[in-house]
């Protein structure tokens, strides 16, 4: 049977009316993170006591997704009254529930008010933490899946594009491609088959946004690829994620069992005559795949390499077939901008970098967790206002965006907007989302050692200027870190970077020097201490003061 727009009302009325019957709803976080401090028992214990009391009728305990302060962990929401508890335990379980007639439990309450919150933007995020992202029907009790609808009986294919188009959505990959471009490259490709992917292959160190959206919205993910199945002529997906993401993988598989069993996927959708179906492939860990023609090399069975280009995938992608290559973030924005318009989208953000951005704060931050902000903010606010600032009272260094890839950004931009243009002038890059906050016990020197040896592990090994570029610098920063290193070593990095960055194959060889490159921009001071003094200016290198007979 065909789903009709009546069917997902009703879906949604009787979903919203169960979860309405109940006098109080306990939301616990069951994301990743949450998890790790030990919500699953958290949740066990407050279902157990709830049948004791006898409570099952009026109180509901569920699951939901990331909440978003996920250093305060395991977190607990009460509603009605939205309030927040932090640091639960199974310990807590009968002052929890104990307050759902009476006062809050003070100790573990969390400010709604804190700047954490007050100064995000949640488009992405909008239903993380609050519906169970387990069940497609609380998915589309709010409001999921009428985008789709939309999209497929009341407008064309080139409609959907012109309005993605219209909303200034660039890919939240890295590099900011124009989505509505993209879109409509593959949509005038002529081919009968062509598919739509999905990256999810989220390999940049401290980074965590698509993860968490896939663990806790994943039917967000799935309409946004059916939205642009539809709009460029494909009946088939692929969702590309890693092996090291099992609970993702796990949501995601269960989100499209019950797409197809309710009829939002499969043959036929809101008897549109048009038919899509996903499947789910994983990646064995290789950062590398991230880059889109290695990830369709791994999709195929291939070794996951790149291949130089063009052709594009938009042309000749998976299978030799015209293929939309999208990142999680990316899809997980198209059902918004079609149930409330490219020009609504347009509005948020600023003139070149439109709407929000889903970033991962981590480091040496007071609040760490995944946040959501109009493109334009501050890294100030972001470090300041809705990190709470340095940890231990410290002295903030630089912030590293973009991962690998990206550069190190020192205190002289606190005041920069973040978007697309205004990384780039400093050096750095938007990325998927990574966003690392750096203190004075950090060495830059080793900063950049680090994301170089990162990059020389996860090379391809396919292009010489990546292979063994990436290997003589890596050597050059330990010989510096040594304290064996000569001002002559400085002038060899620097011609290597500009000759990895130059010459390799793919974005992962294009990028590996940034890190090197902004920290020689901004912090020479520090590869200065090594090779004069000998010593490590933040103390914090393994060996801080060498001597000259080394």
């Amino acid at each position: 049977m065909t789903l009709t727009l009546d069917d997902l009302n009703h879906i949604a009325a009787t979903e919203n009316e169960r979860l309405g019957s109940y006098k109080h709803r306990i939301n616990i976080c069951v994301a990743a993170g949450c998890l790790s401090c030990g919500s699953g028992e958290l949740k066990a214990a407050l279902k157990d006591g709830v049948k004791q009391r006898g409570l099952e009728e009026r109180v509901l305990v569920k699951g939901v997704g990331c909440m978003g302060p996920c250093s305060k962990g395991p977190l607990v929401a009460i509603h009605p009254g939205n309030i927040l508890y932090q640091g639960c335990s199974v310990a807590d379980v009968d002052a929890l529930l104990d307050s759902l007639d009476a006062e809050p439990v003070e100790q573990l309450r969390c400010p709604a008010n804190q700047p954490f919150f007050t100064k995000q933007r949640k488009v992405v995020l909008e239903n993380c933490g609050t519906i169970d992202p387990e069940r497609i029907e609380e998915y589309i009790g709010a409001k999921g899946y009428e985008p789709l609808y939309v999209a497929l009986r009341k407008m064309t294919p080139g409609e959907v594009i012109e309005e993605v188009s219209k909303s200034g959505l660039r890919g939240r990959g890295g590099a900011g491609y124009p989505t509505g471009l993209k879109w409509s490259t593959v949509a005038n490709a002529v081919n009968e088959t062509k598919f739509v992917v999905c990256n999810a292959d989220e390999g940049d160190p401290g980074a965590f946004m698509d993860r968490s959206v896939l663990e806790s919205d994943p039917n967000r993910v799935l309409e946004g690829m059916a939205i642009g199945a539809y709009a460029v002529g494909a009946n088939y997906g692929y969702i590309y994620v890693r092996a090291e993401y099992p609970l993702a993988v796990k949501r995601l598989k269960k989100a499209i069992v019950q797409a197809k069993r309710i009829g939002v996927l499969g043959e036929n959708i809101f008897n549109s005559g048009f038919s899509f179906d996903v499947q789910v492939r994983l990646g064995a860990g290789a950062f590398v795949c991230g880059e889109e023609t290695a990830l369709i090399a791994s999709i195929e069975g291939h070794p996951g390499k790149p291949r130089p280009r063009p052709p594009y995938p938009a042309a000749s992608g998976l299978r030799g077939c015209p293929t939309l290559i999208n990142n999680v973030e990316t899809f997980a924005n198209i059902a918004p901008i079609i149930r409330n318009g490219g020009d609504w989208f347009s509005q948020i953000g600023t003139t070149e970098s439109k709407g929000t951005k889903v970033f991962a704060l981590a480091g040496r931050v007071k609040q760490t967790g995944l946040i959501e902000v109009a493109m334009g903010t501050s890294l100030r606010e972001i470090v300041f206002d809705i990190g709470g600032g340095i940890v231990q009272d410290g002295t903030f260094k630089a912030v590293q965006t973009g991962g690998p890839s990206g550069g190190c950004i020192p205190e002289q931009f606190l005041d920069m907007g973040v978007d697309y243009g205004s990384l780039a002038k400093v050096g750095s890059i938007m990325g998927s989302g990574g966003m690392i906050v750096m203190d004075q016990h950090s060495c830059m020197v080793d900063v950049a050692r680090f994301f170089m040896e990162f990059c020389m592990s996860e090379s391809c090994g396919k292009c010489v200027p990546c292979r063994v570029g990436t290997a003589q610098i890596h050597e050059l920063l330990v010989k510096i870190i040594s304290g064996r290193g000569g001002i002559s070593d400085l002038a060899m990095i620097e011609e290597l970077c500009s000759l990895v960055k130059e010459t390799s194959l793919c974005g992962l060889g294009q990028t590996a020097a940034n890190p090197v490159i902004s920290t020689l921009r901004y912090f020479r001071d520090e590869y200065l201490g090594h090779i004069k003094d000998k010593k490590c200016v933040a103390n914090s290198c393994a060996k801080a003061a060498i001597t000259e007979d080394l």
